[in-house]
């Protein structure tokens, strides 16, 4: 797949990950996506995300694991991406520890 259709089909995700959570989640917890990555081929992509509060990180990826389904034929209807990626949402990790270092630093 051509970088530049992955990146293009990469903030397609993005941003209607965003959008589909903002209508679809409860206001339990906020849902951030921090990012997006396809794999070489295209058809596999993980949508990475954190919460706030942090501790409702396992229930907000329950609740993303159990909307999937609804989240692909989200894509598929509001994009024209062609073939839709097997989609995996993920706790950004990386991001958190991100955070912990800026604190950290920070005093």
């Amino acid at each position: 797949m051509r970088e530049l259709k992955r990146e293009r089909i990469t903030e397609i995700i993005h941003r209607l990950a965003a959008e589909f959570i903002l209508a679809e989640s409860s206001n339990s917890s906020l849902i951030t996506i921090t990012r997006v990555e396809i794999s070489p081929t295209g058809k596999e992509a993980k949508v990475f995300f954190t919460t706030l509060p942090e501790k409702e990180e396992e229930t907000a990826l329950k609740f993303l694991e159990r909307k999937t389904p609804e989240f692909k034929r989200y894509v598929r209807d509001e994009s024209r991406i062609g073939i839709v990626p097997h989609l995996d949402f993920k706790i950004d990790y990386g991001e958190r520890n991100r955070q912990r270092l800026d604190q950290l630093t920070e005093n």
